[in-house]
């Protein structure tokens, strides 16, 4: 029986975002009707002449008219295309082929057994927050893996799935920028930052760890924050959860002989994968590492999902055939057959957010509408508080128009870098600021890659949810964020904290 709480004001709020939200059209219909309206407004923005001038390359880019003889070609030729290059698209099969074998063979029901008996449960929303926040630096595995088990985890100890999902998503897509160790996005970021500073200064250098001390810090406080609004905003609206089925308790129950036997092949399995991938990558010319030798462009960590798939794969596997659930390969077979009927859903939504995303980037409209919004808050003459919370709140907003990090900032650097350097402040700075901004409207921009897929987490537990019960539930995440790592960059600006190993706050000082 769910404990009923009294409605607070925000809670009231929420409820009305949500409602209004869910009586959207189905989120397939939605991407649809934004395919539409992109075509038309491409038009129009062709028949008004809105154009730029692209700030790196000084190209005059102007808005390309889809539904004109041209258009309706793109369309015809690159429909199939347009699905089948969608970016989370192929790592999410990918993934799920490894995962149904462990999934199939019981290896991960076990492991959150194991889990949730072990695990302190004041603890459990705080690990789950940190782990998403950590999984960034693994490409986008938090996504496709930790999310829907932070639901079945939840589900095991009597609390809603869905809260689960909430604070690992909050960690995985809201703390992005944050983590403890450099991923794959601190140098294609560092990359363009200094590209951009060379316009003023071409001899200036940007690190890889241009904002590391600063990522750090950050990594605890988003912890702590969605911790925060996970028990004290979330979980009252949604209550206890209460399954159309009865709750297996052997969940709960100690793991028997046969479990803990598979459990321990399974780990042999892990540790000679991880020993080869030390083997392969600590060496300067392990094959693992990329031709320059480096780690951060290395195979090592552009091939995760296909190391997923081998790790997934191979300790269920080894889990099933110990325990008895896998007899033979066709048993194996069907584990991964039964992971691919759980995206059917997901596959219908991708395919027009795909064509959605495509016609939004032919059209040239996300990099017009970006350009000329820079422009409005370059023209202001503020304070540098004032100045870095208006950038924050600007690099937010474009995050809901365009969903890559790295696309952003390839047009952003070269306009506000070049501009804040000119008045004193750091590229690094620059590009921390952004990456606030980038990071803390993921969880409600439907323009992010992964969020057709949340949806069709949530409606695992909850068919009626839709586009309003994600934005509902995740709006305090992003409002939280925004105010408590505005706030933790101001104190940094204040006390004139490095950002990183020589990454100045200030330029020319």
């Amino acid at each position: 029986m769910v404990t009923k709480t009294k409605t607070t004001l925000m809670q009231r709020f929420l409820n009305i975002v949500e409602r209004g939200g869910n009586a959207l059209p189905h989120p397939a219909t939605l991407f649809l009707i934004l395919a539409v309206l992109t075509l038309i407004i491409s038009w129009v923005g062709h028949m008004l002449g809105w154009e730029i001038v692209h700030p790196a390359t000084n190209e005059v880019i102007q808005t390309k008219n889809l539904l004109s003889a041209d258009g309706l070609h793109f369309i015809l030729e690159k429909t199939v295309k347009n699905f089948t290059d969608f970016a989370p698209l192929g790592i999410v099969l990918v993934a799920m082929l490894g995962i149904g074998i462990a999934e199939s063979s019981g290896l991960i029901a076990v492991a959150i057994r194991l889990l949730v008996l072990k695990a302190p449960k004041r603890m459990l929303t705080f690990v789950l927050v940190f782990a998403g926040i950590l999984s960034n630096m693994a490409s986008d595995i938090g996504y496709v893996l930790l999310i829907p088990m932070a639901g079945v985890i939840f589900a095991a100890v009597g609390r809603h799935p869905i809260v689960g999902m909430a604070a690992a998503f909050a960690g995985v897509s809201g703390g992005f920028s944050a983590n403890l160790f450099l991923g794959t996005i601190d140098p294609l970021l560092a990359g363009l930052s200094q590209e951009a500073a060379q316009i003023i200064d071409p001899s200036y250098t940007v690190n890889p760890t241009a904002n590391y001390y600063f990522m750090i810090v950050s990594t605890f406080m988003i912890s702590i924050m969605g911790t925060w609004v996970t028990e004290k905003i979330v979980a009252p609206r949604f209550g206890n959860y209460k399954s159309d089925e009865e709750l297996d308790q052997s969940r709960l129950e100690k793991l028997n002989k046969k479990e803990r036997k598979g459990l321990r092949y399974a780990a042999i399995i892990f540790a000679v994968f991880v020993t080869l991938l030390l083997i392969g990558s600590i060496p300067e010319n392990g094959v693992l590492r990329s031709a320059d030798g480096s780690i951060l462009h290395s195979p090592l960590l552009k091939g995760v999902v296909t190391l997923l798939f081998l790790i997934a794969g191979l300790m269920g596997v080894v889990y099933g055939l110990t325990v008895g659930t896998f007899k033979n390969d066709g048993d194996i077979m069907k584990g991964m057959a039964e992971s691919m009927k759980t995206l059917a859903t997901y596959l219908v939504l991708v395919f027009f957010a795909a064509q959605f995303v495509a016609y939004f980037k032919v059209s040239n409209l996300g990099i017009v509408l970006a350009v000329n919004g820079a422009e409005a808050l370059k023209a202001a003459n503020l304070n540098i508080y004032v100045l870095m919370i208006l950038f924050i709140l600007f690099a937010a907003t474009v995050n809901m128009l365009m969903g890559s990090a790295s696309a952003k900032w390839a047009i952003l650097a070269p306009v506000f870098i070049p501009i804040f350097m000119l008045m004193g402040y750091s590229p690094e700075l620059s590009q921390a600021v952004f990456r606030i901004g980038d990071s803390v409207t993921n969880i409600i921009s439907p323009m992010m890659s992964f969020f057709a897929l949340i949806i069709a987490f949530f409606q695992k537990y909850d068919k009626n949810a839709g586009i309003g019960t994600i934005i509902s539930t995740m709006i305090p995440y992003s409002i939280l964020f925004f105010i408590g790592w505005t706030l933790l960059l101001i104190g940094w600006i204040y006390f004139r904290l490095p950002l990183g190993p020589d990454s100045p706050l200030f330029y020319g000082s």
